[in-house]
């Protein structure tokens, strides 16, 4: 009987799978609320007299708040623990994201500042999100699943678009596009208020038991990251100092340009990839809707097994620097199979080194990983921050730059040839500039 109850004792609880399919829920419905614009815009722009400058202004709101507000919304995370911080921003963004709904009330000038002013206050209350996920994974999982975990709840990105854009897709066609807003924003809301109910911290979660807290602990995972004010140090929380340290470190340069460059090929499928398939490959708007989702498909399986297989290479070798930069490299390296699509014409090779390249993408985007990997325990959400501000520029160049190729050459082979170099790029980045990836150690100001 003995025998049997030691055993029981020490069987370990699994609250840190029920936490990482809770940061995948939440990034899912994350980038389903950015992706509410994209569906809706059609019908809206045409019911409010919306032209494509006006459009074109609207679209880019997110992605400017978003990328300013990433160092402060790392701050607060640092400053006041990532499940109030995450919670207060899932509900807040679903809220403006069903205001966007009753932008037609307005005239149409009204409404394009309405609508610009309501996408900025969707990027800024979204920017803590990212930095939280990473900040929660170091928190709750063992160096050796750190990058399984991080390739999961990142590959939520590609799952929104597989299940979300179909079902966004019918409630505008039979419903109209505001309650694409007032759907997809009320289902923010709830999932909010179902965080707030059920993730908390190592230390603090009701569920976990001591064998499963001991593991992850001994495995190197962060669990006094979130404790209590009263249990840090009196010096403890961010400070500008760790900003101007961690712009100086090599590795972390190295980490941020990388992450730009891999952004570049998800913007450039998040906004011209159906461009491209409209007017360079022929097909209607239709079919390029529904061969949307194989890219998409691929990087959501391609995302998943990255983070497998780094984690694999590091229960092996024992390297986290190898277990991070093989996928990473691996992939990018693959990704530039885009350039490929330049010298086939049938639409099923085309569509194929596309999917083929967004599984690539989605093998090397363990960047988040690194980040939890990487970011010292006291500026955590402003080293996550600094990561996706860094990332994140590229929703601002990737669209403007490919825009200027169009429209100077008339074509998209040399669009395809940019997202292509930018691939190869991040693989020198992590190559070369990175060197070894180790936690950074700030160092005390005097």
């Amino acid at each position: 009987m003995s025998a049997v109850v030691s055993a029981a004792d020490v069987r370990r609880s699994r609250v840190r799978l029920f936490i990482v399919t809770m940061l995948f829920l939440v990034t899912t419905v994350n980038y389903a609320d950015r992706a509410t614009l994209s569906i809706a815009g059609s019908a809206l722009s045409k019911e409010l007299h919306l032209d494509p400058v006006a459009m074109g202004w609207i679209f880019s709101a997110f992605g400017w708040s978003y990328v300013v507000a990433q160092v402060p919304g790392g701050w607060l995370l640092d400053r006041y623990g990532s499940r109030l911080v995450y919670a207060f921003s899932i509900i807040v963004w679903s809220l403006f994201t069903m205001m966007q709904g009753w932008v037609g009330f307005f005239s149409a000038g009204a409404a394009v500042a309405v609508l610009f002013a309501l996408r900025l206050l969707v990027g800024v209350a979204e920017a803590p999100s990212f930095p939280a996920n990473a900040r929660i994974v170091a928190a709750w999982f063992p160096g050796n699943e750190r990058g399984t975990a991080s390739a999961f709840f990142n590959s939520g990105q590609y799952f929104a678009t597989v299940i979300f854009a179909p079902l966004m897709g019918w409630i505008a066609h039979d419903y109209g596009w505001r309650y694409v807003f007032f759907v997809m924003g009320g289902l923010g809301v709830v999932m909010g208020f179902a965080w707030i109910k059920t993730v908390y911290g190592p230390k603090e979660h009701p569920s976990i038991n001591e064998a499963e807290f001991d593991y992850i602990k001994d495995g190197g995972a962060l669990v006094d990251l979130d404790a209590p004010k009263d249990e840090r140090a009196p010096d403890s929380g961010p400070k500008w100092e760790h900003i101007r340290q961690l712009l100086s470190n090599r590795m972390m340069l190295g980490v941020y340009l990388g992450q730009y460059c891999i952004n570049t090929l998800t913007y450039f499928f998040l906004t011209w990839f159906p461009v491209y398939l409209v007017k360079e490959r022929g097909l209607s708007i239709l079919q390029a809707g529904f061969v949307a989702t194989l890219p998409a498909l691929c990087g959501f399986i391609g995302g998943v097994l990255g983070g497998i297989i780094s984690d694999a290479i590091l229960r092996r070798t024992g390297s986290l620097t190898m277990a991070r930069k093989i996928p990473i490299v691996g992939g990018m390296l693959l990704s530039m199979s885009i350039i490929a699509c330049n010298y086939v014409d049938g639409r099923a090779l085309v569509v194929g080194f596309m999917a083929l390249a967004f599984f690539g993408k989605g093998i090397g985007a363990l960047g988040w990983a690194v980040v939890s990997d990487t970011s010292p325990k006291e500026a955590g959400g402003v080293s996550g921050g600094l990561f996706n501000s860094f990332g994140n520029l590229s929703s601002i160049t990737t669209p403007i730059v490919i825009g200027y190729i169009v429209a100077a050459t008339g074509s998209f082979n040399g669009a395809l040839v940019f997202v292509g170099f930018n691939a190869l790029v991040a693989a020198f980045a992590y190559l070369v500039v990175v060197g070894k990836i180790e936690r950074v150690v700030l160092k005390r100001s005097s």
